[in-house]
């Protein structure tokens, strides 16, 4: 099971994940996530990442697809609070990484 918990600030849409990103969860990021980031052309995403448990190949896809539609709107995008459990793969999608949410936040308030 995954929840999705989204909150939109200042330009910057913050995605805090809960649960298991796995083949049967990922579709909430694929038929959700990512059309609403085209529709609206959101430009700055910040995935916290703390209370996620596990992720698979899938899950990876999911975030390198919203990684991808974020680059199309020109925009950049942060993760944060990533466990040494699931880090190895998610330093595989080439994020930049960051301690904690204030820190991504700063970063993309200077660069918008």
């Amino acid at each position: 099971m995954l929840k999705l918990d989204l909150e939109y600030y200042k330009g910057i849409l913050f995605i805090r994940l809960k649960g298991n990103l796995v083949r049967r969860t990922n579709y909430k990021i694929n038929n959700y996530i990512v059309p609403l980031l085209v529709k609206h052309k959101i430009k700055y995403v910040i995935y916290n990442l703390k209370n996620l448990k596990g992720i698979d190949e899938s899950g990876t896809d999911a975030i390198l697809n919203t990684k991808c539609k974020i680059r199309n709107n020109k925009g950049r995008i942060y993760v944060c609070e990533v466990r040494d459990e699931i880090s190895s793969k998610i330093k595989r999608l080439k994020i930049k990484q960051v301690g904690e949410e204030k820190t991504a936040l700063k970063k993309l308030e200077v660069e918008m």
